[in-house]
């Protein structure tokens, strides 16, 4: 809330506030410094003016105290005209309210001199520059010229430094503006409210610079008696330097806080100040941040004695009465001001609803922005993960190749070097036998004997031929060649890492989902399956399919279309074994299967009587176990469970057995009647009962009737037989005769009649019974 209880011209909290015509508000030290002359001409100012830079005001006007805020406009400019009589403002400096105007131009009344008229402020508003005084000549004299100047030649007017609005000055100057007083009463609260925070900081509180933008403000180093403006020490050499107009101004020791404002003093109260005006200051320069300060009761601007009354609609605003019956708001409509402030505090608080929830969906935007961060950080971090496993997979995979390459050559090489040594050793091998025989029949050559020599002619004869043929054509050039006929053609898987980069978000089919088994499993006859996609999938998902088989490895079907990534499928076999499997898809079609999980469903029915199908009438209790009924008529309940194959088989104990009704025990469809007894529509099969015989009934029809009741304490067992078909009953462990359903196909659900004089449990999870007796037939 602080930055709504802050000037935009000093950025410092209100003080003395007025509001303009725009609705903003703007402290009235400040508006002073904001306010605008134009004159005819602007550059030509007024010569008393002109005359007037270069000097500050005498000792005794400086140290002249200020008039009164009421008596200003009265005082100041009498020989002038009524126009040029009214104030720009009045307050703190002093003076009339044509003092107030020209505190524009005094260099006595303002802590900024280093403006040009080149020079706008921080808010984009045009500040006039200061205009010091000749020397020998007086700011009284200066300002008496300015003021009837002001009167013929010269306007003013105000911009609004937040919506940059300008807004004309009437002969009241600032004075007709209204008072702020409830924003001020905000900030004096605010104010206390921050004191108590810091109170033991606050009671040595010391004097802290006005014009500081530091958090907190240094301490006050000097205090200007001119401009009545603390500085700490940077701030004084940078808006107060010690040259031009400021050369002859007085720096001072900055006094003590006054007892009672070091009490309740705080650094934020010493921010009040604007950090470009003369100093914020209340009219009765104590401060207006002051805890026992009394607010004062706001009054009619233009009747000063009179509070306000009504509410003008016209000009929207409050007004007295005086303004009703003489001013100009006579013939405007008017409502009370209690009805009007109500209505403007409902008009308030309804609008700050909607701004409450635009703040509830920013906060929680902003939550989903920081989580947008988080998971962009996340990401980017699985993202880099990703990549370099990936090139260090390509680098693994480069890396075995590069292997497998090189014990090719190896082989190639070794391969090369054999042939060459086999045909070395051979050649070798020739060359020793041939250069032998050479020599020996060189040294025969040489015997002189002929009959020796032709004894042993025609054999060596024989052996030099030889040994030349064995020197055949292609004897003496090598099997192999020096070079290696093996070219690597990398140049593919070159040109395919400097084209490696990241593909681009096309809609491509989406992988196989990844089924949990962690999450996958049966109960009763239902299964329940979770996948999810695999991790860096950049394909969109539109939703999956799950198909599953029969139970008995038959075709598979599909049994959810979606985009839930977990799915329980109820009413299957019990004792089956199913197989399931699940695809994906998006725009671009039809992505592969997962791999496919095996489920295999309980081999025993756990089921309870379902609140949901039972007849109103109905009463259930021991966890829907036990079962009775609040009518003298036969009411219908069905089981939790649904039997479409194989056999199953469970019991009912009858806790109470009053008056000898005619319960019925069997099955049904989900569609039976349940306003009347098990059996007597085309829905059910059952078997009733009193406490002598039994008979089975179905579609109102009365057959196998079968010795034995039952009494309180007996057990009736339903062997339900989907493979033969077949519905069987017992009583205390005696068969009551199988029967042979007429529907053979179809869903079944275990079912009950009976009405109050009857209550039975249901026992369920029981194995089917082997040893029970034969029934007891009797007649019809």
């Amino acid at each position: 809330m602080e930055e709504e209880l802050k000037c935009p011209v000093c950025g410092s909290l209100f003080r003395e506030p007025i509001i303009l015509p725009c609705s903003h508000n703007v402290c009235l030290p400040c508006a002073r410094t904001i306010a605008v002359q134009t004159p005819d001409g602007e550059q030509h100012l007024p010569q008393p003016l002109l005359h007037s830079r270069g000097s500050g005001l005498p000792a005794g006007a400086a140290a002249a105290p200020p008039l009164d805020h009421d008596a200003a406009a009265g005082q100041a400019c009498s020989g002038t005209s009524g126009s040029a009589a009214g104030g720009l403002g009045g307050g703190a400096g002093g003076g009339g309210d044509h003092a107030d105007k020209l505190s524009l131009y005094s260099e006595t009344d303002s802590g900024y001199g280093s403006y040009t008229p080149s020079l706008k402020s921080p808010n984009g508003v045009r500040v006039l520059p200061m205009v010091p005084a000749p020397p020998g000549s007086s700011a009284a004299a200066a300002r008496g010229a300015a003021c009837s100047s002001l009167s013929s030649s010269s306007s003013s007017s105000i911009t609004c430094p937040q919506c940059h609005r300008s807004a004309s000055l009437d002969h009241r100057g600032l004075r007709g503006f209204q008072r702020n007083r409830l924003l001020e009463a905000i900030v004096q609260r605010y104010q206390q409210g921050r004191g108590a925070l810091h109170g033991a900081s606050a009671a040595a509180a010391v004097a802290i610079c006005q014009l500081c933008d530091r958090t907190p403000p240094e301490p006050a180093a000097t205090l200007c008696e001119q401009c009545d403006v603390l500085y700490c020490a940077a701030c004084q050499l940078k808006c107060h330097p010690s040259r031009g107009p400021f050369a002859k101004h007085r720096l001072v020791q900055p006094p003590p806080p006054p007892p009672a404002e070091a009490a309740s003093a705080s650094p934020g109260a010493a921010q009040g100040a604007p950090s470009g005006g003369g100093g914020c200051k209340s009219p009765g320069g104590a401060g207006a941040a002051g805890g026992s300060a009394a607010r004062k009761f706001p009054t009619c601007p233009e009747h000063e004695m009179e509070n306000y009354s009504m509410y003008c609609v016209s000009c929207r605003t409050p007004v007295c009465y005086l303004c009703l019956e003489e001013g100009r708001h006579g013939k405007h409509e008017m409502k009370p001001l209690g009805a009007m402030w109500k209505q403007h505090k409902a008009q308030l608080s309804q609008a700050l609803n909607g701004v409450s929830d635009k703040a509830k969906e920013a906060k929680e935007f902003l939550v989903q922005l920081k989580n947008i961060l988080q998971q962009i950080q996340e990401n980017g971090l699985d993202y880099e993960a990703c990549l370099v496993a990936q090139c260090d997979a390509l680098v693994d995979a480069l890396t075995r190749q590069k292997a497998k390459l090189l014990t090719k050559v190896t082989k190639e090489r070794e391969h090369k070097l054999k042939m060459v040594w086999d045909q070395i050793n051979h050649c070798t091998l020739k060359l020793r036998q041939s250069t032998g025989l050479m020599e020996y029949c060189l040294e025969v050559i040489k015997e002189n004997d002929p009959s020796g020599f032709l004894q042993i002619s025609d054999a060596l004869i024989k052996r030099v031929q030889v040994s030349q043929e064995q020197w055949v054509k292609g004897a003496l050039e090598p099997k192999v060649s020096a070079e290696f006929d093996l070219t690597l053609d990398s140049e593919p898987l070159l040109q395919a890492i400097h084209q490696l980069d990241f593909i681009q978000m096309k809609c491509r089919v989406p992988p196989g989902p990844l089924l949990q088994l962690e999450k996958c499993c049966t109960h009763n006859n239902s299964v329940t399956l979770a996948w999810r996609m695999p991790p860096f999938t950049h394909s969109p998902v539109d939703g999956y399919i799950l198909e599953l088989d029969d139970g008995d490895g038959g075709q598979f079907r599909e049994v959810y279309v979606g985009k839930e990534t977990l799915c329980t499928i109820d009413g299957l076999h019990f004792n089956s074994t199913y197989n399931a499997r699940v695809k994906a898809f998006n725009s671009s079609g039809v992505g592969p299967y997962s791999k496919t999980v095996v489920l295999q469903t309980s081999d025993v029915a756990w089921f309870t009587f379902d609140p949901n199908s039972g007849h109103r009438d109905i009463i259930l209790s021991n966890d829907n176990q036990t079962a009775t009924c609040s009518s003298y008529d036969d009411r219908v309940v069905l089981g939790t469970a649904a039997f479409s194959k194989g056999v199953h088989y469970w019991e009912l104990h009858v806790d109470r057995y009053d008056n000898h009704p005619d319960p019925a025990f069997g099955v049904a469809r989900a569609s039976v009647v349940k306003d009347m007894m098990l059996g007597k529509d085309d829905k059910a099969w059952a078997m009733y009962v009193d406490n002598n015989r039994s008979w089975f009934m179905h579609c109102n029809s009365h057959t196998n009737r079968t010795e034995g009741g039952v009494c309180k304490g007996a057990t009736v067992g339903v062997l339900l037989d989907l493979n033969k078909h077949t519905l069987t009953f017992f009583i205390n462990g005696q068969q009551q005769g199988p029967t042979a359903f007429s529907h053979v196909d179809g869903v079944f659900m275990p079912a009950l009649s009976l009405n109050r004089n009857v209550q039975v449990t249901l026992h369920t999870g029981l194995e089917v019974p082997t040893n029970l007796g034969r029934p007891k037939l009797s007649g019809n």
